[in-house]
């Protein structure tokens, strides 16, 4: 099972058009049985195409860019957690080429006006691989210090809500750095969550940040904050940050995680 996480910084990113098509072309040759996507974004005021769905909807036009290289088995799940720039509604999204057996969303943070930009909403979807269901959230949590909406809070009211005996995977963009001691990553260990960076037989640095970014304004060091976490201890052969400019081209200001799950 192959799976790929990814905070897309959907079109605050130059040539954005081009980052899309370029991350189409590597689903297509990765085929990757599930993709998580955060700050997934659509304009206000772009006109609706179907549901919830808008025009300029970042996952969407993704799904139409596989498409035009034939690669039509993707479904995408997709909600809108707070409005973001004053004129997109910002969320995330699961793509997956397994049948959907139920999906679902909700809200993390203290706050559920989505007006307010620290405002948090899980999406979560549950497939079936091999016969047999497989739940996965993508996550865009706070971070670690924030009075208002702290971490820790968060994290409690994600596990409360998602905590299953079937295989689980919580990925995404998690905002606690995993080289720092004592803080939101060794909180996350603590809940019994394995960390599939540490489970793989082959892992890279792990680094999915480099310097100054949006909502690490000051930050000047390598930062481990986008995660893929599993309730058991599974066979992992392989974990690997991609889209950094050795693992293909950069399109966004996070890089993404890919792993290969033994299943």
């Amino acid at each position: 099972m192959k799976l790929l996480t990814l905070n897309c910084h959907s079109w605050q990113e130059e040539n954005q058009l081009d980052k899309i098509k370029h991350l189409a072309e590597t689903i297509q040759e990765k085929s990757y049985d599930v993709i998580t996507l955060q700050e997934v974004s659509q304009s206000i005021a772009s006109p609706v195409v179907s549901g919830y769905l808008k025009e300029d909807n970042f996952a969407l036009v993704l799904l139409e860019e596989l498409q035009k290289l034939g690669v039509t088995d993707y479904e995408i799940i997709w909600d809108f957690a707070h409005i973001g720039y004053d004129i997109y509604e910002e969320g995330l999204a699961i793509l997956t080429k397994h049948p959907i057996i139920k999906d679902e969303s909700f809200f993390i943070s203290k706050n559920e006006d989505t007006n307010y930009w620290k405002t948090r909403k899980i999406v979560g979807a549950q497939i079936e691989y091999n016969g047999k269901p497989v739940s996965f959230y993508s996550c865009h949590l706070g971070w670690w210090e924030d009075e208002e909406e702290p971490f820790q809070h968060q994290m409690d009211s994600l596990l409360q809500q998602t905590k299953q005996e079937a295989l689980t995977f919580w990925m995404g963009d998690f905002n606690n750095n995993a080289l720092i001691r004592g803080e939101g990553y060794d909180y996350i260990l603590k809940q019994g969550l394995y960390d599939t960076y540490h489970l793989a037989e082959k892992a890279d640095s792990g680094v999915t940040v480099k310097g100054k970014i949006a909502g690490w304004d000051q930050n000047k060091q390598d930062l481990r904050i986008d995660l893929i976490l599993t309730n058991q201890s599974i066979p992992v052969l392989s974990s690997n940050v991609i889209f950094n400019g050795t693992n293909k081209t950069v399109i966004s200001d996070h890089f993404g995680v890919e792993i290969h799950v033994k299943q």
